[in-house]
């Protein structure tokens, strides 16, 4: 299950653990104009974990999660004339 929300900054996706347990803790994402964080509670540590991605980090790894092993470089499409 998730959730999303738009505020005046970001826009805001939570994702819930549904799976069998163990289960983990939300994972919130919070997409910025020029960043992306990704936050999830670490109940060890009792803080919040963050990660946080540059746009082209994002668009990458939406690329592979899509792709075989192996190494790759996205590069731009030339504009059509």
């Amino acid at each position: 299950m998730f959730t999303i929300e738009h505020e005046f900054d970001a826009t805001i996706v939570t994702l819930m653990d549904e799976a069998d347990a163990p289960l983990k803790e939300d994972v919130i994402i919070h997409a910025f104009e020029d960043c992306v964080t990704v936050t999830q509670y670490d109940p060890r540590l009792k803080e919040d974990r963050v990660v946080t991605l540059s746009l082209t980090q994002l668009r990458d790894l939406g690329a592979a999660l899509d792709l075989p092993e192996g190494v790759y470089q996205l590069r731009e499409e030339a504009e059509k004339t």
